[in-house]
């Protein structure tokens, strides 16, 4: 048995028809499904909710629930907000600076670009709140990601002994991304 792919992710959201517009105009997500009901089909709850879907390319789904009686959106106290978010693959770096020129002229407050090593990222905020990145492959992302691969138990093994940042990867901040 294997995983085929991920069918959809779903968030909250404040506001379905907002949503929908604010990722048709700023990421140009297609909107490919609504579904509303009264009761929740899983565990048969009383509990009106709009359920949207997004094509986020290449038959990945970005679904919301709107729950109009439930109290407002919050979100984890405890986890950093840089912690929690969903991250979209754009061709290469010119398309990644074309976003950012095209939220922030939106009104958008962009992060970055930050240079990860394998990819490049910019971070903003949706209309709901939740943090979304939008990266691109460095150059050299193939030869990196061998890297990283090569090492990556030895560091998952390390960092469940001391819960400090082994430095296996130190390669990945030795260049400076020029923006």
């Amino acid at each position: 048995m294997k995983i085929d792919r991920i069918h959809h992710v779903a968030y909250r959201c404040r506001d379905a028809k907002t949503t929908v517009e604010w990722y048709k105009k700023m990421l140009n997500m297609d909107f490919v499904l609504a579904i509303a009901e009264n009761q929740v089909p899983s565990t048969k709850a009383p509990d009106p909710y709009m359920h949207i879907f997004l094509d986020a390319g290449n038959g990945n789904v970005l679904a919301f629930f709107e729950l109009p009686t439930y109290p407002e959106m919050g979100r984890d106290p405890n986890t950093p907000e840089w912690v929690q978010h969903i991250a979209f693959r754009v061709k290469d770096r010119d398309e990644l600076l074309e976003y950012r020129r095209h939220l922030e002229a939106n009104g958008v407050e962009v992060l970055g670009v930050t240079d990860h090593g394998a990819f490049h990222s910019i971070y903003f905020f949706d209309p709901n709140g939740h943090r979304v990145e939008l990266a691109c492959p460095d150059p050299e992302e193939a030869k990196t990601i061998e890297r990283l691969d090569a090492v990556k138990w030895q560091m998952l093994d390390e960092w469940s002994k001391t819960k400090r940042a082994p430095n296996h990867a130190a390669f990945l901040h030795e260049r400076e991304f020029k923006q």
